[in-house]
């Protein structure tokens, strides 16, 4: 009898599936706040929640899935991140510059919490490596290409070049660059980034 009060205790902690999923979202906002993108883990978010990994699978099928939903930003850019790196590996590079002015500087539902993260990094130690992890992660899972052993480095290289671009433009506003048209930018960031992350192509 004991056994089965505990039990019923148990699986009333969770009063909804939608708090639930609220109490997954604010541990996971928490944990990025403290430790990175880097240093956050479904299962330490799943802990901190109370609950099981599989639960938080069942609201988001991945790390960066949930830090793009934490932090408000369209599940569709996250896609448009990870299809730079399908087609012809000599072209990388145009592709994912095009993708990430795209992603900063397109539709307002996506660009906007985009350029709010990149301002908060402007003042916040905690948002500026929060951004930096994330950018510098979707480089290196995503490739389907090896970068070398020093891949952490490229990686870092290029997302800190794409960053910058992104902050002169838009926040700093560096008269040439926010002037120039992107395709002309595209054209010639694209081969400094094809040569940091593929130099053997």
């Amino acid at each position: 009898m004991s056994d089965q009060i505990k039990l019923e205790v148990k699986r009333g902690r969770r009063p909804g599936k939608n708090n639930t999923r609220q109490e997954v979202l604010e541990s996971a906002r928490a944990l990025f706040s403290s430790q990175g993108f880097t240093g956050t883990t479904i299962r330490k978010v799943a802990e901190d929640a109370g609950v099981d990994v599989a639960q938080v699978m069942q609201f988001f099928r991945s790390k960066q899935e949930l830090f793009m939903v934490v932090m408000s930003v369209p599940i569709s850019v996250l896609e448009q991140f990870d299809t730079v790196f399908e087609g012809p590996s000599e072209q990388l590079g145009e592709r994912i510059v095009r993708a990430y002015l795209s992603a900063w500087e397109g539709e307002p539902e996506a660009s906007e919490p985009l350029m709010a993260m990149l301002r908060g990094s402007m003042v916040s130690e905690d948002a500026r490596k929060l951004l930096s992890d994330f950018i510098e992660s979707r480089l290196l899972s995503s490739a389907k290409a090896p970068l070398g052993s020093d891949a952490v480095l490229r990686a870092g290289l290029a997302a800190s070049m794409l960053v910058g671009i992104v902050t002169s433009r838009n926040i700093i506003v560096v008269p040439t660059l926010a002037e120039a048209e992107q395709e002309q930018l595209i054209s010639i960031i694209a081969p400094a980034i094809q040569q940091i992350l593929m130099p053997s192509q």
